[in-house]
């Protein structure tokens, strides 16, 4: 079965995922409450770990070897 990249459902975790992570970022930058912070740094990790569980367990099947390279920079015989 192979399926598109951009027809998967990993897209809305990787979305939210860097929302809550650079929103972590900023309001670190904008001197927050420490407690919002931690909590959505939290939420934002606990969201990295789902999201790297998702795409691991994905059912992504490709033909693709090693022997075939990049298809941007295809090595000469």
């Amino acid at each position: 079965m192979t399926s598109s990249v951009f027809q998967s459902s990993i897209f809305p975790y990787i979305i939210i995922t860097t929302f809550l992570l650079i929103t972590t970022a900023i309001m670190v930058t904008m001197n927050f409450s420490l407690n919002w912070v931690f909590v959505v740094a939290i939420i934002g990790e606990i969201g990295l770990v789902l999201m790297v569980f998702k795409i691991l367990k994905e059912k992504y099947t490709t033909d693709k070897t090693f022997k075939d390279f990049y298809e941007d920079h295809p090595i000469e015989p």
